[in-house]
């Protein structure tokens, strides 16, 4: 398959067009943090309007931080080749290949680059806003911060983290946005925003250890390791039920703990069960892009569910 497509260039809309399927803006799972962190608030700070400027900043932020990880990610998969090698016209509607401006020849290499170190300076710029405007700023906060940024825009660029065993590390990090902007508005850490930000981790990372199955074997041409890739077939399945486990585990450590109550898992179960049909379909079924779209519904779902919760524990 040619990695690039030789299609005449688009037109200004269509280019712009373009950049928002680079920067992947119209998946905004990642961003729906935000109502999480707002509902968990206690309640004079719900309606302050320096509450809603510093969600506002981090997650506007957020938005450059994610599309400058994946331009730059996709800037590696078209030189490598593994991108045109794992997206595949029999992939169909599951992984829709106009999602990739490079491959399609809409956008050159090096306006990807650009984009994507330009999304990355407005991640910058506006976090430094946010640390401006929050009303605590401790220095881990921004330490943790800077570190999302650096190591998000070295994904696959640069250092390569993914490419060196670090891709797992960095899929979690999507549930900072649940404990960065939630401390940087009152300034402590609760067992509730603990759970929320392992859970929203664990959401990103269901998605992903899918793709990683599809992706196996271009992601070893590419020279990528990440656990797909180093582990068995077999030993990775066993992994991704590791995955699977680890999200009631950490409910039932919450309520072991006093940081959330029993009728907490209650409210997952329907997640739960829908977790146990995306195994059934990626691990035992071997549809691993079903799963992987059915993971992208389990995560907008679960966050209703965090949302009447949060509520309900704080405000009724």
């Amino acid at each position: 398959m040619s990695a690039v497509s030789t299609a005449s260039p688009p037109d200004l809309r269509g280019r712009l067009r373009a950049y928002v399927k680079l920067g992947k803006l119209s998946f905004y799972d990642y961003y729906l943090s935000l109502f999480v962190v707002w509902v968990a608030l206690p309640e004079p700070l719900l309606w302050e309007g320096r509450s809603w400027a510093v969600l506002a900043l981090y997650t506007l932020g957020y938005v450059g931080v994610v599309a400058a990880t994946v331009a730059l990610d996709d800037v590696t998969g078209i030189r490598d080749g593994s991108d045109a090698r794992n997206y595949s016209p029999e992939s169909g509607a599951l992984r829709d290949l106009s999602r990739k401006p490079l491959l399609s020849g809409a956008l050159s290499v090096r306006q990807a680059e650009l984009f994507g170190w330009g999304a990355a300076l407005w991640g910058a710029a506006l976090w430094t806003a946010t640390l401006a405007v929050a009303p605590h700023s401790a220095p881990w906060t921004a330490v943790a911060m800077l570190l999302v940024l650096l190591s998000n825009a070295q994904y696959s660029y640069g250092l390569k983290i993914s490419y060196r065993g670090g891709q797992e590390l960095i899929l979690v990090t999507p549930g900072l946005a649940v404990l960065l902007p939630y401390t940087l508005l009152t300034g402590e850490v609760t067992g509730l925003i603990v759970l929320e930000t392992v859970l929203v981790g664990l959401w990103s990372l269901l998605v992903s250890a899918y793709s990683n199955i599809n992706d196996v074997e271009g992601d070893r041409l590419a020279g990528r390791r990440n656990l797909a890739t180093l582990c068995s077939p077999a030993g990775y399945r066993r992994v991704v039920i590791g995955f699977h486990l680890l999200e009631p585990l950490a409910v039932g450590i919450a309520i072991a703990v006093g940081a959330v109550p029993a009728w907490f898992a209650a409210l997952a179960l329907p997640l739960w069960a829908g977790r146990v049909a995306q195994a059934r379909a990626g691990l035992a079924r071997g549809q691993v892009l079903e799963a992987r779209m059915l993971g992208i519904r389990l995560h907008r779902w679960g966050i209703p569910l965090l949302l009447l919760g949060n509520a309900l524990l704080l405000h009724v």
